[in-house]
């Protein structure tokens, strides 16, 4: 097994890995549960509902930003889970919900210490807008060597093409090679399996109990439950050389 030390690159998820995804869409989920009196639906049927209709909905308009994407299948969820349909306003709120949606307790620590080792790349599924709200709240201004969206590439993750512009990307601006680069995320599908059919080397920021994203085939080539802990692995390495 390669070491951590050994690369030069990290390719981020940010939703789902950097920032607690689930729980910031539950959050912004509740008002159109509570209004049906259906606060009683089980987490995981929730989740699992929207994971549904978030990659149908991501297949069939590439193109759409996120927060559209969002507000989109704001009815589509309802619809799915026996609710009264939304309005028009309600689904438009959801949509804004991002930049609410809170950072995991380690992620900005952890950036700040993998940073003194690496360059760290965003590899988002999301709109530029959005993302913006994200980094100047909950990741605190965090200064990203480069940030990618969707909504630059014109597809979504798992789509191979997200990756490939991300690897001329990096090899443009920083002159780093696919094997020097560590795609870090949570989601085996949106991100682990696709890596591995490019070739690039992966470490499974596991989250325990998340949800969305999973795949019944694991796939990694390093596995941690929180970025903190990819922090203290890299720490371990370099301190021991």
């Amino acid at each position: 097994m390669a070491n951590l030390k050994d690369y030069r690159l990290l390719s981020f998820d940010v939703y789902g890995t950097l920032i607690d995804y689930e729980t910031g869409i539950l959050s912004a989920l509740e008002p159109l549960l509570a209004s049906n009196n259906r606060t009683d639906i089980p987490r995981l049927k929730v989740l699992e509902a929207y994971h549904e209709c978030e990659v149908k909905q991501q297949q069939e308009t590439p193109t759409m930003p996120y927060s559209q994407l969002l507000s989109t299948i704001h009815h589509q969820l309802a619809t799915k889970l026996g609710l009264a349909p939304p309005t028009a306003e309600e689904s438009r709120a959801f949509g804004n919900s991002v930049a609410d949606w809170p950072a995991f307790p380690d992620t900005v620590d952890a950036l700040r210490r993998l940073s003194k080792h690496y360059k760290l790349v965003v590899l988002s599924n999301i709109d530029r807008v959005s993302f913006g709200l994200t980094n100047s709240g909950p990741l605190r201004a965090f200064p990203f060597d480069l940030i990618i969206t969707a909504q630059d590439i014109g597809s979504y993750k798992p789509n191979p093409q997200n990756f490939e512009y991300m690897l001329k990307e990096v090899k443009e601006k920083f002159g780093v090679d696919k094997e020097q680069v560590i795609q870090t995320a949570q989601s085996q599908f949106h991100d682990h399996h696709p890596a591995r059919a490019m070739g690039i080397r992966s470490a499974w920021i596991v989250r325990p109990g998340a949800v969305m994203g999973n795949r019944e085939k694991e796939i990694y080539d390093w596995k941690f439950n929180t970025l903190g802990d990819m922090a203290d692995a890299l720490e371990a390495e370099l301190g021991a050389s």
